[in-house]
Formats: C-alpha cells, sequence, structure tokens
C-alpha cells in the first residue's frame, strides 16, 4: 500500500492544485493542514529549502512546488491522465503552465500591493494578460485547455478561479 500524505493550507490555492489533482486521479491521500504561523516540524523537515506548502510525502520521499508535485503525479499514476496524449499537445499545456507560472507575480503581487498610476499599470496588464489567455489558451468551443477535460493546465490555472472574487473586485472595478 502507497502512503502519499499532503501538506498543505486550506487558504493556498497552490495547495487546491495539488487536492485537485489528486482527486481527479483517485489517489487516497491522507491531508495535513500547516498553521503557516507557526510552521510544523514535518514541513521543516521535508521542505527545509522554502519551508513552505504544498509538499506531497510519497513513501516517505517529499515532493515541492504545486506545479512540480502535479507533473509528478502525472507521471507515477498514469490512469486518469492530466496531461493530453500527443506530444505536441503535451508540450502546448506546459507551454501554457510556464505562462501562468511567469505572470502569478503580476496577478497577485503588483494588482493587489499597488496603489496609484502602479496598480492601474498593474490592473490594466492583468486585464491584457485574462484576455490572451481567453483568446489563445481557449480558443474555439472548449471550455477547457485541453479541450474536454479538465488537465494539468487547468488546475493550474485553477488558482485564478479559487480567489475569483478578489480578482474581480480589483480587476472589474
Amino acid at each position: 500500500m502507497e502512503e502519499v500524505k499532503l501538506l498543505g493550507s486550506y487558504v493556498s490555492p497552490f495547495s487546491r492544485r495539488v487536492i485537485w489533482g489528486l482527486k481527479l486521479k483517485g489517489i487516497p491521500f491522507e491531508y495535513i493542514e500547516e498553521d503557516l504561523s507557526n510552521k510544523s516540524e514535518l514541513l521543516l523537515k521535508f521542505n527545509p529549502v522554502h519551508k513552505k506548502i504544498p509538499v506531497l510525502i510519497h513513501n516517505g520521499k517529499p515532493i515541492s512546488e504545486s506545479t512540480v508535485i502535479l507533473e509528478y503525479i502525472e507521471e507515477t499514476w498514469p490512469e486518469n491522465p492530466l496531461l493530453p496524449k500527443y506530444v505536441y499537445e503535451k508540450a502546448n499545456a506546459r507551454f501554457w503552465i510556464k505562462f501562468m507560472e511567469d505572470k502569478i507575480p503580476i496577478f497577485y503581487g503588483l494588482a493587489l500591493f499597488t496603489q496609484g498610476e502602479e496598480q492601474d499599470k498593474a490592473i490594466k496588464d492583468c486585464l491584457e494578460l485574462l484576455r490572451t489567455i481567453e483568446k489563445q489558451g481557449l480558443e474555439g468551443d472548449r471550455k477547457f485547455f485541453g479541450g474536454t477535460n479538465i488537465g494539468l493546465t487547468d488546475l493550474v490555472f485553477g488558482l485564478m478561479a479559487y480567489h475569483w472574487e478578489v480578482l474581480r473586485k480589483y480587476f472589474l472595478h
């Protein structure tokens, strides 16, 4: 029997990505809620470099960073795939995953924690990014980046949905 544990935080969209991925794959796991203001010895032991969540522990071996964890579970448990079957489509999915990872600071850092002209520019940049995502990533009648099924790219972009009310307050005021 494989042992799978996830150290996370309820409020973390990065933890949510991994939870969603594990559930979509049908992988049983033990969830351990972390108090980020008082980090556990378990977290410090299994992520001594960044000391942050999420951390997946698979048979005693830790994997950190949500997108790395999602790739790991995709390769470890091939049933219920989260990446497309064909190489070109996989490369395209990885492009959009990297795109989102690179843009997170724009969505969260700049737009939410700036003021005045700097915030106005950040909001404009965020809206442009959303238009690009909609036009290029979700072209045609596709519901998800992978077409008709939720995939790894959708899980990565899911953090936007997780905090949609906050994003909407700032970007659509």
